[in-house]
C-alpha cells in the first residue's frame, strides 16, 4: 500500500465497474470473433461525424476549446434550453463522478437499485458516500422503493437509468414525473437517459431544466455510436451546472471529440437509421433466443437480456460457453437478475456468429 494514500482511498478494492474485452482478449490470447457485450453501436458513427472528425484531425496539436462553446450552443438549442443548462464532460461516467464530487462528503447517503449501473455506486464510494441499495420490482427498477428509501435515510442522490441497464426495461414518462414529484426536500434525482434515443416514443418525461432537484445524463456512445471519443452531457438548472467549473477536467473534451459528438448531433437521417437497424437487430436477437429455448425480455435499448428460465450458476456457464465460441458477452451481476445474460445488438455478421453459436452453448451450460 502506497504510504501516501488517504484511509479512503487504502480503504477502496483496486477494482474498476468492468472488465474490458481488450483485457478478456489478452488474458485468452485471442480475439472476439464477435464484440457483443459492451453495448457499442456497431452500426458506426454517423458520416458527417467521421468527417468532421477527419477535419479536425490536422487541429489536434491544439487543446480543445474548454468552454466547448459550439458544442453547447447546439446542444442547448437541441433541448430548447439555454447554454447555462449545459455541461459537457467525459461521457456519463466522467459526470457522475464529478457530480458527486460536488454533492457528497464521507457519510452522505446516495440510493440506487441493487444490480443498477455500477459506476454510480463506485464513484459514491470513492468519495466516503454510503450506498443504499433498494431491488428491482421483476424486471423494471423500482421508482416507489428508491423514492421511499431517499425519505427514510435521507438522501443528497437518488439514481435511475431510464431505459435500465442491464435490463433494458423502461417506465414511461408519467412514471418518471410522478418521481419527480415526489423527491424529497433535499435529494437530487440523478437521471441517467443513456440510451433513451432508442426507447419508445412517450419515454422521455417532461422535466423543467430550471428544476434544481433534477440532472439529467445523456451520451453520444450508444445510438450516436462515438463511444471512443467519450462524450456525454446533462442538462440540468444553471446553479448545478455552473458548479462543474469548480472540479472539471478543463480539457477533458479534446478538440476531434467536440467536432465529432456536433457532426452527430445535426445527422438527424443517421440517428434515425440507427434506430431502425437497433429495432431490427433486437427483433433478431429474440428469435436466435426463442429458438435456443431462451426468452428475450422487452427492451427500449440497443442491447437484449436474455432469460434463461434458470438461476446465476447456468447463466455464467452460458457466458463461460459462449466466451469458449469466442463471443463476448455480459450479464447482470445481481440475485435475481443474474439469471439472464445480455447481449448487445450489432451488426448483422456479429449476430450471424452468435446465432451460429447459442444453441450449442446452451447445451454445453446444461451439461450437455
Amino acid at each position: 500500500m502506497h504510504p501516501l494514500l488517504t484511509p479512503l482511498s487504502a480503504s477502496l478494492p483496486a477494482t474498476v465497474p468492468f472488465v474490458g474485452p481488450e483485457a478478456q482478449e489478452r488474458a485468452r490470447a485471442r480475439p472476439f470473433a464477435a464484440r457483443l457485450g459492451a453495448n457499442e453501436c456497431g452500426f458506426g458513427p454517423s458520416p458527417l461525424a467521421i468527417a468532421g472528425m477527419q477535419r479536425a484531425a490536422g487541429d489536434v496539436w491544439m487543446y480543445g476549446d474548454p468552454e466547448m462553446h459550439d458544442l453547447r450552443a447546439a446542444l442547448a438549442a437541441h433541448h430548447g434550453v439555454t447554454p447555462a443548462h449545459i455541461i459537457i464532460g467525459e461521457g456519463i461516467d466522467g459526470l457522475l463522478g464529478n457530480l458527486v464530487r460536488l454533492t457528497m462528503v464521507p457519510g452522505d447517503t446516495a440510493v440506487t437499485s441493487d444490480g443498477a449501473y455500477p459506476t454510480f455506486g463506485f464513484h459514491v464510494a470513492g468519495f466516503g458516500g454510503r450506498l443504499v441499495k433498494v431491488p428491482y420490482h421483476g424486471d423494471h427498477e423500482d421508482p416507489g422503493a428508491l423514492l421511499d428509501a431517499a425519505a427514510r435515510n435521507p438522501a443528497k442522490l437518488l439514481y435511475l437509468a431510464n431505459p435500465d441497464n442491464p435490463m433494458g426495461s423502461h417506465h414511461p414518462a408519467a412514471t418518471v414525473e410522478a418521481l419527480v414529484a415526489a423527491l424529497p426536500a433535499g435529494a437530487l434525482l440523478v437521471l441517467d437517459e443513456a440510451y433513451i434515443d432508442l426507447a419508445p416514443p412517450g419515454t422521455a418525461p417532461t422535466i423543467a431544466a430550471d428544476n434544481p432537484q433534477v440532472i439529467r445524463l445523456r451520451t453520444f456512445s450508444k445510438a450516436h455510436g462515438l463511444a471512443g471519443l467519450r462524450v456525454g452531457y446533462a442538462i440540468a438548472a444553471p446553479p448545478l451546472v455552473a458548479a462543474f467549473d469548480r472540479v472539471r477536467n478543463h480539457f477533458g473534451v479534446g478538440r476531434m471529440a467536440q467536432a465529432g459528438a456536433l457532426a452527430a448531433l445535426h445527422d438527424a437521417d443517421w440517428l434515425a437509421e440507427v434506430t431502425r437497424r437497433v429495432a431490427e437487430g433486437r427483433a433478431r436477437i429474440a428469435g436466435i433466443a426463442a429458438d435456443a429455448g431462451l426468452v428475450a425480455l422487452p427492451s427500449a435499448t440497443n442491447f437484449v437480456t436474455l432469460e434463461t428460465g434458470k438461476d446465476g450458476l447456468f447463466a455464467r456457464a452460458l457466458l463461460q460457453a459462449l466466451l469458449e465460441r469466442d463471443i463476448f458477452v455480459r450479464m447482470p451481476g445481481v440475485v435475481p437478475l443474474d439469471r439472464c445474460i445480455r447481449v448487445s445488438v450489432g451488426p448483422p455478421e456479429a449476430l450471424d456468429i452468435f446465432e451460429a453459436a447459442l444453441r450449442d452453448a446452451v447445451r454445453a451450460a446444461s451439461g450437455g
